[in-house]
């Protein structure tokens, strides 16, 4: 059961090119949103569409490989983690931030 420990799976379409930053002690991160939708019939009867956006976090070598292979548009599942973290803004405003680190990815098309 330890594997089941936050784990994220998602198929969903990139909402946006990866944008890659490279540090200085040779470590590289792309950052890229995804979009999941699900569909479901309200109590009219109507169908509806809810997308849910997610913010994906590559390091090094599988941020290299997002750089080559992903771009908008494309289809893929990915496997990862969450991890929550805060920053301060420009306003010195506090900001709370969800993302998925990936571990492993598909594009599917």
């Amino acid at each position: 059961m330890n594997t089941l420990r936050n784990s994220v799976r998602l198929v969903g379409n990139l909402g946006m090119d990866p944008e890659v930053k490279s540090f200085d002690n040779n470590r590289k991160l792309a950052r890229v949103s995804i979009a999941t939708s699900d569909s479901y019939k309200n109590d009219k009867g109507e169908k509806v569409t809810d997308t849910q956006w997610h913010s994906l976090i590559f390091w090094d070598g599988k941020a290299k490989l997002a750089e080559e292979y992903l771009k908008k548009g494309d289809e893929v599942a990915i496997e990862g983690k969450l991890a929550s973290r805060s920053y301060n803004d420009k306003d010195g405003n506090k900001r709370y931030v969800t993302e998925v680190v990936v571990n492993d990815f598909i594009k599917m098309r």
